[in-house]
């Protein structure tokens, strides 16, 4: 079981589970957020998404730029 988070380009976390691995997103007060029968959604970086954590796509509208990527490990 797996769960994978790509960061996308100028947008969201990309979060997909495989092998039926479940995925649980809980607030600050550790209330869980209903993602039954959900294995991918994505998650807002931009900071300006109406349904935080959640991205609905406002990266697009503010033009969000973010160029992160992961660091590349030795020997690999």
């Amino acid at each position: 079981m797996a769960v994978t988070i790509s960061v996308r380009k100028n947008g969201p976390y990309r979060v997909e589970a495989t092998d039926g691995a479940e995925i649980k997103v809980v607030d600050a007060d550790g209330k869980a957020f209903d993602l039954q029968g959900k294995t991918a959604f994505s998650l807002c970086r931009c900071g300006h998404s109406a349904n935080k954590p959640f991205c609905d796509g406002s990266h697009n509208k503010v033009g969000f730029q973010s160029d992160d990527t992961a660091p590349r490990v030795a020997g690999a």
